[in-house]
């Protein structure tokens, strides 16, 4: 289609748009619409152009991007245009976020609000407060299992208590994170609802059928989420009298993408959110946004035309809004969400590096690095104006999605090796000191996936039943050890609530008989807030973490080649204990920086001529993180065991 076409359906949609919705002020909205009209009319028609209602759902589609417009307040329209100013914004190293359950953290929406100290104190600037919508009692997922995406758990407050919240944070500059669940609702949720008592309407905006052929169909490649709790893909639902497809729980619906309704109605919702001040939308399961019988149902090109459709709309309304892509998929595919484009995400601007965070526990079992470096090379280069959100723990598990040919490569075998962790993580492995809790076991296949808390996978709740002093500070060095590698690897790092405190497994989910049969709920706490106090007790195990954590992000602040424009060198080093990559300036400037880590207990050596040309040339490089230099013996560089060096080098 060309442009000048494009212009002139635009012209059409504008003629036709409601008395009421163009006797706004749409200044800005017109420009923005008429710069991204061609991209969001030709990926809405490649989606749904066959239709004999094509005009009048790209109608609506525009209505409804008036409307939010029109509805944001003149606060957030002058945010959007600062950013359009300054589009790289998000790239900078001063950015380290936290994700927490409001409930688990402070109770509710006012109770956050002030605790906004607390994240101050500590050096957190953008905060991700996980799903705060209602969700029926039982049957919620851990909150994704929404049924009314425009309102708030009562229990954990309203709306004008998250605008009260947003507007205090914007005053902190803190960003705000919220979630969206894009793939599926509750089954209790008003369109189920419609759909169930026999509207055909919203029996499109899933997939219902009466019969099990196409289910059956479909079953022959879609792999199963969770094999122990919600086996198969499709529920019987007796009150419909139709199969409906859930791919993750029998309560959640998943919607029909094909039905452009359903991107609209969707597309309302985000823009909802974006209006009440979210500065970033977390888009949940978006790998699964359009099903297809013969597939696995997951990464298919028309769930990333739905994104690219997605981010072009709110570019439109709300441009300063940036999208995170919920995306645990297999590493080659991660880095699709950013979008095809050679520079601007034209998807997601930011993604989950489940990659990095897998293979760093990796490190942490096997005590080398073998895997590490080899699934990092595989790891594909990002856009430049996207990032990583890099996270050690998250409410999730910790699945072991390593590609099987990286794990050749690092000469292990794929089925024994994923074993190895299952058993090293759930401390059946001799030398084991971890915690761990298995989660969505494949008793088919002997799959598994891990829970836990940080503190009790890495041997701190193991250390501190036996008193053993040297495991306690092993335990603590390897919680540094991983957060020094989420801050300086590349991208924005996202810590998990508790973690900065040494929180353990919190096993009390297992009396609750609606969380008991998750096990994801041991590292779901709340926070004991008398304990937290003593971050600020010398010598107890919470000032230990939090006061090296709260220098580290004040260190990481200052590092400008921290900032994220694709400036890091992985470096093969002889050292298969040690993990080395340099972050370099661009445009010829000074204030190259090495990281070292060492994944073994053992003190191990790094020979300076390993390092090629970012071996220090002259005199003693410094470490930026403890502002000292580190030891040297006759041209190697002595790292202690667990720890790491933020090497300033010339």
């Amino acid at each position: 289609m060309y442009e000048q076409v494009a212009h002139s359906l635009l012209n059409d949609i504008l003629n036709r748009i409601k008395p009421e919705i163009c006797q706004q002020d749409l200044r800005h909205f017109y420009t923005r619409l008429g710069a991204n009209f061609y991209a969001i009319h030709s990926l809405f028609e490649k989606l749904y152009g066959e239709r004999d209602d094509f005009e009048q759902q790209m109608l609506s589609l525009v209505e409804t991007m008036a409307k939010r417009y029109i509805q944001r307040s003149d606060e957030l329209r002058q945010r959007d245009l600062q950013r359009e100013k300054d589009h790289n914004w998000f790239l900078s190293q001063k950015w380290v976020g936290m994700a927490l359950y409001c409930k688990g953290f402070a109770d509710d929406l006012p109770g956050l609000r002030g605790r906004l100290n607390y994240f101050q104190e500590l050096g957190v600037n953008l905060i991700h407060v996980m799903p705060i919508m209602p969700c029926p009692e039982g049957s919620s997922d851990g909150g994704y299992a929404v049924s009314d995406f425009q309102k708030i758990d009562p229990r954990i407050g309203t709306l004008q208590n998250l605008n009260d919240l947003a507007g205090e944070m914007r005053q902190r500059e803190i960003l705000l994170v919220l979630d969206v669940v894009v793939n599926h609702t509750s089954n209790r949720h008003y369109w189920a609802e419609q759909a169930r008592s026999g509207n055909p309407v919203y029996q499109d905006y899933y997939y219902t059928f009466t019969t099990r052929s196409v289910p059956d169909m479909f079953e022959q490649s879609m792999p199963e989420i969770f094999p122990e709790n919600a086996p198969g893909n499709f529920t019987w639902d007796e009150e419909m009298g139709r199969w409906v497809m859930t791919v993750f729980n029998d309560y959640q619906w998943d919607l029909n993408y094909s039905n452009p309704a359903v991107f609209i109605e969707m597309l309302n919702i985000i823009l909802f959110w974006a209006n009440q001040g979210a500065d970033i939308l977390r888009l949940d399961a978006v790998a699964f946004l359009w099903k297809k019988i013969g597939s696995t149902c997951q990464n298919e090109r028309e769930a990333h035309l739905i994104l690219q459709v997605l981010k072009d709309c709110c570019q439109v309304t709300a441009p300063g809004v940036l999208f995170i892509a919920e995306a645990i998929v297999a590493p080659g595919e991660v880095s699709k969400y950013f979008g095809e484009d050679a520079v601007i995400a034209k998807e997601c601007e930011i993604a989950y590096n489940a990659t990095l965070m897998a293979l760093l526990w990796d490190a942490v079992a096997t005590k080398n690095t073998r895997l590490l470096n080899q699934g990092i090379r595989s790891l594909p280069i990002k856009l430049e104006r996207a990032t990583w959100l890099n996270y050690v723990r998250c409410h999730d598990d910790i699945g072991l999605g390593f590609d099987d040919r990286d794990i050749l490569h690092a000469d292990y075998h794929p089925l024994e090796h994923r074993k190895f962790l299952i058993d090293y993580f759930t401390g059946r492995f001799a030398e084991s000191h971890a915690r761990g809790l298995p989660f969505g076991q494949n008793h088919k296949t002997g799959d598994a996936r891990i829970s836990g808390s940080l503190a009790s996978l890495v041997g701190l709740e193991y250390a501190l039943e036996l008193g053993d002093e040297r495991a306690i500070d092993d335990a603590i060095k390897l919680i540094l050890l991983l957060h020094s590698l989420i801050m300086s690897f590349g991208g924005i790092p996202l810590l998990y609530y508790g973690d900065a405190l040494g929180t353990l497994n919190d096993d009390s989910y297992r009396d609750d008989p609606e969380k008991k049969g998750d096990t994801r709920w041991v590292h779901r706490p709340a926070i004991d807030w008398q304990k937290a106090a003593r971050r600020n007790t010398p010598g107890s195990i919470e000032y230990k973490i939090f006061s090296a954590l709260k220098r580290m992000i004040a260190v990481r602040k200052e590092i400008a080649v921290f900032a994220d424009f694709n400036n890091r060198e992985l470096l093969d080093v002889q050292n298969p204990h040690l993990f080395v990559f340099g972050r370099y300036p661009l445009h010829h400037q000074q204030g190259h920086v090495l990281v070292v880590a060492n994944f073994n207990r053992k003190p191990q050596h790094l020979a300076f001529d390993d390092l090629g040309t970012w071996k220090p040339r002259h005199g003693r490089p410094v470490d930026l993180y403890k502002g000292e230099s580190p030891d040297i013996f006759n041209r190697s560089l002595v790292i202690p065991g667990f720890s790491f060096y933020w090497l300033e080098v010339s």
